[in-house]
């Protein structure tokens, strides 16, 4: 069998399964049983394909018909300016994620925290934008921290990462506090698509109520471990901006301000203790 014609079965058993993008993510899976860059996939195509490559390619068919996303399969994911490993213990970084890492690199700061780091996607691109920084980053998850680590070793960046459940372990003031932390609402799970509701880590994705209650725990804790002028900087859901700004200002942190991803829902919350 040729790449073209496994290429071609291949598309037609993802959308069969009813995988969204099944040629798109067929394309990228083929790349990945023959251990080439997805561009130069072409070349390949004429040629008879591999026995091990067909079985990687099965394989990793197999996984992406059972819903489980991409980026597990090949095991790392784009963000910002870089490739994270990632796995079934950390949630997957997103596009929207990077109107956060861009709004907290519109101010200068010489320490940041990052709380439920996961990959340690946000911190990691912060730190390697800011080299002279101080950065930690904190989960309750043992396996994300462990993820978060290799990112950052294989990226050559510094941070430091801990344990703790938000606040719980954390000393010290930091310049900058980020997160994007679980803010689903338990009832909104159920309309999730199965790639995110299955496959990637429940509690970092819920808090199994209203959404909010990070956002609570965040922002009571926040202003004993900013420093004065400090910023805090949260991501949201499109429909939370309002909810969150007002926990942040009933904590004392002042300039509450909404701010949207590219394609302009609300995404990101920023605030300030004042100086």
């Amino acid at each position: 069998m040729t790449g073209a014609e496994a290429l071609r079965q291949g598309a037609a058993r993802l959308a069969a399964a009813g995988v969204p993008a099944a040629a798109d993510d067929a394309r990228l899976l083929l790349a990945h049983a023959l251990e080439l860059p997805r561009h130069h996939l072409a070349a390949a195509l004429a040629a008879p394909l591999p026995p091990e490559a067909l079985r990687r390619f099965d394989a990793a068919l197999a996984a992406r018909a059972a819903r489980q996303p991409v980026s597990q399969i090949l095991g790392r994911r784009a963000f910002w300016k870089h490739e994270f490993r990632v796995t079934r213990d950390t949630l997957d970084p997103r596009p929207e994620t990077e109107a956060l890492v861009e709004a907290a690199l519109a101010e200068p700061f010489a320490s940041v925290l990052d709380l439920g780091t996961g990959t340690g996607a946000i911190l990691i691109s912060l730190l390697a934008e800011r080299p002279g920084a101080r950065g930690l980053g904190t989960d309750i998850s043992p396996a994300a921290l462990e993820v978060a680590q290799e990112n950052a070793a294989k990226l050559g960046v510094c941070a430091d990462f801990l344990e703790s459940d938000w606040f719980a372990s954390v000393s010290g003031e930091f310049d900058l506090i980020v997160s994007n932390p679980p803010y689903i609402a338990l009832d909104e799970m159920a309309d999730l698509s199965p790639e995110v509701r299955e496959w990637e880590p429940r509690k970092a994705l819920t808090d199994e109520a209203d959404g909010l209650s990070a956002y609570r725990a965040i922002a009571a804790g926040a202003p004993a471990h900013l420093s004065p002028g400090g910023r805090l900087l949260v991501e949201i859901g499109p429909t939370q901006g309002a909810a969150v700004a007002a926990l942040m200002r009933e904590a004392g942190l002042t300039e509450a301000r909404i701010l949207p991803d590219l394609d302009g829902r609300d995404r990101v919350v920023a605030a300030r203790k004042p100086r």
